[in-house]
């Protein structure tokens, strides 16, 4: 007991150290800023649509189909499509750094192939991309969270927040901050980005991707070689 008490150990250290990288903020920083950024990519590149964000894509669906303008509402339905495809893949998989590398292989694919591809390819393939790997990353240590959009993490945030029984709810609380407000630089960066180096700007979320991919591997191996 006096050794104990000599030299204890934060409780919020030994919480955090009993998950992986696969559910660290820094993971979860980096895949959101990707959502950010490559709803901001697609917006602004791929005729007004969102790679991450559905909601938005289901709210135009629905007011172009109520139009009339069924053209524009097979736009919104295309990353839906890819998007649903792509989670189902990941969760009928379960495999997250299989389903990340596949990602980074979508974003790769759709950078190279932007100008000789139709957009509506283009579009699929980076939903797809997206879903593979926001269904595979939805916890940030013990608490769920989203890469794609803000709105539920912004809930979350306050549910921690006005929380009065978990004495670790300020650290959710904050976590949840930190993600929103990493899909709001994601998508500041993005909108710049995109207007000055086109399908060139897809390197970053590449980057981010495989920064995170990185901080996983190396981890997995080191476990693996004790």
């Amino acid at each position: 007991m006096a050794m104990q008490a000599a030299s204890p150990e934060p409780a919020a250290e030994l919480r955090a150290a009993a998950y992986g990288p696969e559910r660290s903020l820094l993971v979860a920083a980096q895949l959101t800023a990707s959502g950010g950024f490559l709803d901001a990519f697609t917006w602004l590149s791929l005729g007004g649509v969102f790679a991450s964000s559905q909601t938005g894509n289901v709210v135009f669906l629905g007011i172009d189909a109520l139009s009339g303008r069924w053209q524009q509402a097979a736009h919104h339905l295309l990353p839906i499509a890819g998007f649903l495809l792509g989670a189902w893949v990941a969760i009928r998989i379960q495999a997250p750094l299989r389903c990340l590398i596949a990602h980074i292989a979508c974003l790769a694919a759709a950078m190279l192939l932007l100008h000789w591809i139709p957009d509506p390819i283009a579009i699929f393939e980076i939903s797809f991309g997206i879903a593979l790997q926001s269904a595979s990353f939805r916890r940030v240590e013990r608490w769920s969270y989203l890469s794609v959009t803000v709105t539920g993490n912004m809930l979350r945030a306050i549910d921690e927040f006005v929380s009065t029984s978990d004495r670790d709810a300020s650290r959710g609380g904050g976590a949840m901050l930190v993600l929103c407000l990493m899909f709001l630089f994601g998508a500041a960066v993005g909108g710049y980005a995109t207007t000055r180096l086109g399908a060139g700007s897809l390197a970053v979320p590449i980057a981010l991707s495989a920064w995170a991919l990185l901080v996983c591997w190396r981890n997995r191996i080191g476990r693996e070689s004790r």
